[in-house]
C-alpha cells in the first residue's frame, strides 16, 4: 500500500546519525525530477565548508559507466542485468564512495540498491533472497543515512519522460505496469526503512521539492553536528 500523498520526514535518533557515514541516495521511477535536485542539494552542503562527491548509479567510476552504457543499451535476461548492477555498484564503492566517505566527505548518490529492489526485484521479478545475498556481499555494512524517493504517479512520469527525452533507453521504455510494480517496490523499501527514508511528493513544482529537500538536509546535517559534538565530548 502506498503511503497518503504529501512528503513525508524520516527521523533518524543523533545516536544512530552520528556512527554512520555521510551517505544520501535519492530514488524513485524514471521521471520522477530526482536528479534535477542532486546538485542544489551539493551546493548547499558545499555553501556550509563541506565536501562533496556527487555520483550516480549505474555508474560512478571508470569501469561501472561502461557497465552502465550496458545495462542501458543492450538487451540481456533479469539475471544479467541484476549481476551487472552489483558488479558496476561493486567497482563504484571500492574507487569512489568508500574513500570520499573515509576521508570524511559527503556523498549524494543518483540510485543505490533500493533502485536495485525497485527495478530488478519487484519490476523485473527478480528473487528477493538473490538480491539480499548480493547486496551482503557487495555493501553489508554499508547503507544510506537518508534516502529521499521521488514518488509519482507512472502516467505523469511517462508523460515527463515523453516530453523531454527524444530517445528512451531500455528502462525508460518500459510500459506503465512495470513502472507501476517498481513504485511498488519503492513502497515496499520505505516501509522497511521508515527511519531513514524520506518521501517525496514528486507532483509538487521543482521549488517547492527543493524547499522541502534542503530543509530537511539543514536538520540532517545540524544532529550530524550535534552527534559529532557528542562523540567528541566523550
Amino acid at each position: 500500500m502506498l503511503p497518503q500523498t504529501g512528503s513525508t520526514r524520516a527521523t533518524t535518533p543523533i545516536d544512530q546519525v552520528k556512527n554512520q557515514p555521510r551517505f544520501i541516495t535519492l530514488e524513485g521511477i524514471d521521471g520522477a525530477g530526482k536528479s534535477t535536485h542532486v546538485e542544489s542539494l551539493a551546493g548547499y552542503l558545499r555553501a556550509q565548508g563541506e565536501s562533496v562527491l556527487v555520483s550516480r548509479e549505474p555508474g560512478g567510476s571508470e569501469l561501472a559507466e561502461r557497465i552502465r552504457e550496458l545495462l542501458l543499451h543492450r538487451d540481456m535476461g533479469s539475471l544479467t542485468e541484476l549481476l551487472l548492477v552489483f558488479a558496476a555498484r561493486n567497482d563504484h564503492l571500492e574507487r569512489l564512495v568508500r574513500p570520499a566517505l573515509a576521508d570524511g566527505l559527503w556523498v549524494i548518490c543518483d540510485r543505490f540498491t533500493d533502485a536495485t529492489w525497485a527495478y530488478q526485484g519487484a519490476g523485473r521479478g527478480m528473487d528477493a533472497s538473490t538480491i539480499a545475498w548480493l547486496e551482503a556481499q557487495v555493501h553489508a555494512d554499508l547503507q544510506p543515512i537518508r534516502t529521499y524517493w521521488f514518488d509519482l504517479e507512472p502516467l505523469e512520469a511517462a508523460k515527463r519522460r515523453a516530453a523531454n527525452r527524444a530517445v528512451s533507453d531500455r528502462f525508460e521504455a518500459e510500459d506503465v505496469e512495470f513502472f507501476k510494480r517498481v513504485r511498488d517496490g519503492y513502497a515496499a523499501r520505505a516501509a522497511l526503512k521508515a527511519a531513514t527514508y524520506l518521501r517525496v511528493d514528486a507532483h509538487q513544482a521543482p521549488t517547492a521539492i527543493s524547499q522541502f529537500l534542503l530543509s530537511d538536509l539543514a536538520l540532517l546535517k545540524d544532529r550530524f553536528a550535534v552527534g559529532v559534538d557528542k562523540r567528541s565530548d566523550g
